[in-house]
């Protein structure tokens, strides 16, 4: 172990290295707080507890500060890497701002909901343990955050080559593989209900709400909700998210899907959705003419033009064939003739 601490080291220099004061901080910020948990108990005062949101406490301060939160050294280092990776490819795209906004947003909505559903728990069961003796904390809901937003940018690229998955497959992989360690015992319900949350809180912010230089949202096909199921499951799971996609529409907490036609373009009509890069539209837009040029080739290929030794053939058999009219056509000519010409009976000479 002790071999591949410097190695560590020096790459999580290099990655910290490049990087934002928004990505430095949050790792930074991680760091000591784990650091701090061997001699202070950290999860009460930061993690949010859902009974403590409550009055008379309303600890709301910790809907921002229970995804730095970590107890152990597999937390740390995942809350690390879910950090660096949005540092690494999320923030070119976005910005230092937004990554920040972002990171907010998942964390303060995963709070909510997380808290929401151990309401709804105490409800049911009248359980005080589930208002205040849950702990929500660590870093596996901006974990999913980062998937999500990874699956938006880069979710036809392969994430494993042995098996071969591809990144938009991630997030649901490893929810169900977060599921079954909650069945088996290895893991608190906190930790998948942070994962859970998180994963379907940036979704809608990324559908409907980030602000970009192209508008609100990203409303593209290869984004929608089904796209995190199989293939077999996503006509029955898309039903589902329209129809409640139509309630929320009629609540007003979400908005129309949008489209805008560009008919003044000099070459063609041109369609754009909102939150569509332009730079991949064109990246489309060469593909699909390249795909048309060889169907036209392929096409020109089947229909060529005759040689001219097959109209040289044509024309000698032409000049071999007999020029007298057909018997039918010399009989009507025939009997045109007969029709018009009459004969008389010439004068007798004197």
């Amino acid at each position: 172990m002790r071999r591949y601490l410097p190695a560590a080291r020096q790459h999580c220099v290099a990655a910290l290295g490049g990087s934002s004061v928004v990505v430095k901080a949050l790792s930074g910020a991680v760091l000591l707080l784990y650091a701090l948990s061997f001699a202070l108990d950290t999860a009460h005062a930061l993690a949010v507890t859902p009974g403590f949101l409550l009055l008379p406490r309303c600890w709301l301060w910790t809907l921002l500060t229970h995804g730095l939160v970590e107890r152990s050294a597999l937390g740390a280092g995942l809350s690390l890497g879910a950090v660096g990776a949005a540092g690494r490819l999320l923030e070119p795209r976005w910005g230092a701002l937004e990554l920040l906004v972002f990171f907010a947003v998942v964390n303060a909505a995963v709070g909510l909901l997380a808290a929401a559903s151990y309401f709804l728990a105490y409800a049911a069961t009248f359980r005080v343990s589930y208002l205040f003796d849950v702990r929500i904390h660590g870093g596996l809901g901006f974990l999913a955050a980062v998937l999500v937003a990874l699956k938006q940018t880069v979710g036809d690229g392969t994430a494993l080559r042995v098996p071969q998955v591809r990144v938009k497959a991630v997030p649901v992989l490893l929810l169900l593989l977060l599921a079954a360690l909650r069945l088996a015992g290895l893991i608190e319900s906190p930790a998948l209900a942070s994962y859970g949350f998180g994963l379907l809180s940036s979704w809608v912010y990324l559908r409907f709400y980030q602000r970009h230089s192209r508008g609100r949202g990203d409303m593209s096909d290869h984004f929608a909700f089904a796209t995190f199921f199989p293939e077999v499951l996503q006509p029955a799971v898309g039903l589902g998210a329209n129809l409640l996609h139509a309630l929320l529409v009629k609540a007003r907490l979400c908005r129309k899907t949008v489209k805008r036609y560009d008919v003044g373009a000099p070459s063609s009509i041109t369609i754009s959705l909102p939150g569509t890069d332009p730079q991949d539209a064109e990246r489309r837009r060469q593909l699909a003419l390249k795909a048309l040029n060889e169907r036209l080739k392929r096409v020109e290929d089947q229909t060529a033009w005759p040689s001219m030794e097959d109209e040289e053939e044509e024309v000698v058999v032409k000049s071999e064939a007999p020029l007298l009219p057909e018997a039918s056509v010399a009989g009507k000519a025939a009997s045109h003739e007969s029709s018009l010409i009459t004969f008389e009976d010439a004068p007798s000479q004197p």
